[in-house]
């Protein structure tokens, strides 16, 4: 029996609707992950991910126009809502939750789309159909990158997106709670990353009269941040030296390794020779060598550490997210 007209288009309106509201969060979500940018190729590519929701919300919400639909203008408060509980929420979560439930927004928005595309095939909607498809291809790609930017995180990172200081203290504690025993490199590692960065993330927002506060407090920061580094750096090479003298052996490459993740290394003990006389293209054509994800991750640490080029992190970032697609199994 055939489904009448009236419930085909009724059944399309209310998918639309409810795609509507996610994309409207998708786009919020895609602003706030752009304070999280490691790079300013992921930032670009963040504000263009909120760019392109923006242009399909609008699509959306023509074609609910076109089917007859009421103009909706609650349901994009509630999609911008929806984002900003979201992004409160996830605060008290380590970075891999927070990114697991943008993923799990991206897999609902996939699924709604595909549904859809079939609903319009079935009402014969040829405009709905074409913009079922052009969904089911946003999301299908945004699926890949965050799935890809999730086995960075696994692979140990820097992954391409940063954790808030808050979302640092939430993955140390739960790490901690899980894994007392193995607490000594990523704890330290977290710790003194988010001295580095708290005050880049808490910054950008306050403007007027409160900048000279802003100046204080940021040159305090640095203060202190400078200070963590030099008693991080003195501490760990005297735990090396002690362990080297001692004969014990692991317990030395523990440490050594420790430090090379916190970017306290020579350039010596890079994985790249002649590193610090080498171009960004140069750099680039030599990391597609490595294949080890701590390699990467080292070479990365060493220069966010000395002369934070920009176009050297993004070369360098782009090797650890081709070995993280491989490791899930995503074609280049």
């Amino acid at each position: 029996m055939a489904v009448p007209a009236t419930v085909q288009t009724a059944t399309l309106i209310s998918q639309l609707r409810a795609l509507l509201q996610l994309t409207q969060t998708e786009q919020q979500i895609a602003r706030i992950r752009m304070g999280q940018a490691r790079t300013d190729a992921v930032r670009r590519e963040l504000a263009e991910n909120a760019e392109h929701a923006g242009e399909r919300s609008a699509a959306i919400a023509e074609q609910l126009r076109e089917l007859g639909g009421l103009t909706d203008v609650v349901t994009p408060v509630l999609g911008r809502l929806a984002a900003l509980v979201k992004g409160t929420l996830e605060q008290a979560e380590p970075i891999d939750e927070a990114l697991l439930g943008d993923l799990q927004l991206e897999h609902q928005l996939l699924d709604r789309a595909t549904y859809l595309k079939v609903l319009a095939q079935a009402a014969d909607q040829p405009q709905v159909h074409a913009l079922a498809e052009r969904l089911v291809t946003a999301h299908a790609a945004t699926v890949e990158w965050l799935t890809v930017v999730l086995a960075e995180e696994a692979l140990g990172g820097p992954a391409a997106l940063r954790a808030t200081p808050l979302q640092r203290v939430a993955g140390g504690a739960t790490r901690l709670a899980n894994l007392p025993v193995r607490f000594a490199a990523n704890t330290v590692n977290r710790a003194v990353d988010s001295a580095q960065h708290a005050g880049e993330q808490a910054g950008g927002a306050v403007t007027g009269v409160v900048d000279d506060v802003t100046g204080r407090a940021s040159a305090l920061t640095d203060a202190v941040r400078e200070t963590l580094t030099v008693g991080r750096v003195a501490s760990l090479r005297r735990a090396e030296r002690i362990a080297q003298r001692e004969g014990n052996t692991a317990a030395a490459e523990t440490v050594a390794a420790t430090r090379r993740e916190l970017g306290d290394v020579s350039a010596a003990e890079l994985p790249v020779p002649g590193y610090d006389s080498m171009t960004t293209a140069q750099i680039a054509r030599a990391v597609r060598a490595l294949t080890d994800p701590q390699d990467v991750r080292t070479i990365i640490r060493y220069e966010e550490a000395h002369k934070a080029r920009s176009s050297v992190v993004s070369a360098v970032q782009a090797r650890l997210a081709a070995l993280a697609k491989q490791a899930v199994g995503v074609q280049e």
